[in-house]
């Protein structure tokens, strides 16, 4: 009588470590979508904790800090000053922005960086007061611009319009 090989146990093994390691992480996944931080406010509250600007010497809540290009053209002084922040993974975009927004005459504080999660799509926000400023600033870069209310939790660029930029 021939006795039969044994089965490959560490090949088995292995897919069975395989196996049970992909569960853990759709486990954890299903787990982050279920649990995960779905407040905008919260997410602009950590961003705004953890925020890295490009230059700690410009603050864009500064309303004198502006470009010299601005400074030569006729600005409406009706229209509040625009701080933009790039929040995406494009670097230069928020100067990129800062330029399209001065060509298009509003005044603008340099650009800075924000770390946020929770902003997915270029945002202005406004406050009391500044809404059709903001849905004209939005217009003016092309209507591709969401116009919301500024969270409370936001307190960047406190009397501006601030223009969140996350793609082109």
């Amino acid at each position: 009588m021939t006795k039969s090989e044994p089965p490959h146990l560490p090949f088995r093994a292995g897919a069975m470590l395989l196996l049970a390691i992909a569960v853990v992480f759709i486990g954890l996944g299903w787990h982050s979508a279920a649990t995960g931080d779905s407040d905008p406010e919260a997410g602009l509250e950590a961003a705004q904790s953890r925020q890295a600007t490009s230059s700690s010497s410009e603050s864009p809540t500064q309303s004198s800090t502006t470009t010299s290009a601005s400074a030569s053209r006729s600005v409406d002084p009706d229209r509040p000053q625009v701080c933009v922040f790039n929040a995406g993974a494009i670097g230069g975009l928020g100067q990129t922005y800062a330029r399209q927004v001065e060509d298009l005459g509003w005044d603008t504080a340099a650009p800075a960086n924000l770390q946020s999660a929770s902003i997915t799509e270029n945002t202005v926000f406004y406050s009391a007061g500044q809404q059709d400023a903001a849905e004209q600033l939005a217009e003016d870069l092309g209507g591709d611009v969401s116009v919301d209310p500024r969270p409370s939790a936001f307190d960047q660029c406190p009397r501006g319009l601030p223009l969140i930029v996350v793609t082109r």
